[in-house]
């Protein structure tokens, strides 16, 4: 089967070799537990929930079966306007679903404090989308990594090899329930 990583940085691995990055290492531990999956990385630092939105359909021609959507946290640290980022959102899992993919939605929360109502509004956009949609939520991406310095490079924001390590314990889970969802599926070849 295979599975694609979407996001920006947190997904591309911006400042660790390629496989070090989430989307590799994701890939070994499911090879190493017998599912048979590739992961394919298809995150691009910078990227905001409009970039993602916009090049949905060049994503969609992998054809995955299983869909990883990060996204988000770049346009939290723009102070965007929290309904035209779960607008994005939900557009992007549409999108995934019309295809037949299983998307896991992964929650992002907004380090730096911009002001209380900014902050609240935007942790609930993940886990309003999960349930309008109906799509498989790990509630915050960065549990256990985000404001740890062992487990983020300098700039505090970006993980370490070890950082991503303790994500892909942390997303695991998820990722072998959608798996298990694909597995009952009728795929006509």
């Amino acid at each position: 089967g295979s599975i694609v990583a979407i996001g920006d940085s947190l997904t591309e691995g911006l400042g660790v070799e390629e496989e070090f990055a989430y989307p590799a290492l994701l890939e070994r531990q499911l090879m190493a537990r017998g599912h048979r999956y590739r992961v394919i990385n298809a995150g691009i630092s910078g990227e905001t929930s409009s970039g993602t939105l916009s090049r949905i359909k060049w994503v969609l021609r992998i054809d995955p079966d299983i869909a990883i959507l990060v996204i988000g946290a770049n346009d939290g640290l723009r102070g965007v306007n929290s309904d035209y980022i779960k607008s994005n959102i939900t557009k992007i899992v549409q999108s995934l679903k019309a295809n037949d993919v299983i998307v896991v939605l992964g929650g992002m929360r907004i380090v730096q404090n911009l002001g209380e109502t900014y902050t609240t509004a935007f942790s609930k956009i993940y886990q309003e989308i999960a349930e309008t949609e109906k799509v498989i939520l790990i509630p915050f991406f960065l549990e256990g990594v985000a404001g740890e310095p062992k487990l983020n490079q300098t700039d505090g924001i970006h993980p370490t090899a070890k950082g991503y390590r303790r994500i892909v314990e942390n997303i695991y889970p998820y990722v072998v329930e959608a798996i298990k969802i694909n597995a009952l599926i009728p795929r006509s070849f």
